[in-house]
Formats: structure tokens, sequence, C-alpha cells
């Protein structure tokens, strides 16, 4: 029996696998900054919680040859396979990073499976 694919070629199967794991990925990143706000004290359990949690997630989706991929901090260029929600803010002569992973970038080893969503701002002054 064959499994149906969608119009990019993905089975229904794999792409649930992607929108758990980058939604496994928001919520750490969420539950991190939540982390930043407790008492120094609580927030090493917790954070290990945390990291486990990511390490599942990436270890699941490596056994599916896929990989999440975080250009946070890189220089952006308009070629990355990302859309920047707020690239309209600045004008074409502004050096731009990527300031926020909004949703990760997905790979396989030969390439992509899903575009990421970013914010930028401007490249720090030294």
């Amino acid at each position: 029996m064959e499994v149906p694919q969608h119009s990019t070629g993905e089975s229904p199967e794999r792409k649930a696998l992607i929108d758990v794991a980058v939604e496994g990925w928001r919520f750490a990143r969420l539950f991190g900054r939540l982390l930043a706000k407790l008492d120094v004290s609580e927030a090493p359990c917790y954070a290990n919680q945390a990291r486990y949690y990511h390490k599942k997630i990436v270890d699941g989706l490596e056994s599916f040859g896929l990989r999440i991929v975080n250009l946070e901090g890189q220089s952006y260029d308009p070629v990355m396979a990302v859309s920047a929600l707020n690239v309209t803010d600045f004008v074409p002569d502004d050096q731009l990073i990527v300031d926020q992973m909004v949703e990760p970038v997905v790979m396989v080893p030969d390439g992509l499976v899903r575009g990421g969503i970013v914010l930028l701002a401007k490249f720090p002054k030294l």
C-alpha cells in the first residue's frame, strides 16, 4: 500500500513529525526564557530537564535524517532559507543579523525540507 504524499512530496507522517519537532523546539526556547527568570537555586534542575527534552527532539529528528538549523547571530543574507518578518523595517544599506528564530530551518543531508522564520536586527556597531 502506498503512503499518500502532499503536493510537496512529503508524507503526512513526516510532515507531522516535523510539525511536532518544530513546536517542541519553540516550546523549549520559551521554557529557556522562563528559566532565566527563576531564582538561581531553582533553575539548574529545570534547565537539565529542558536540555534533555531538546536532545530528545534532536535525536528523534536525526533518526529520520532530519536536523534543525538555528541561524541566530549570523549575518542575514536574502538568499537564506528563511522568511524575515521585519525585513521592511530596514533600508537596503543596513547590515543585518538574524536576531531571533521564530521557527527553525529543517534540513536533510541533501537539502532543505522547511524554511525558517526570523526576526532581524541591525548589526551591532563596535
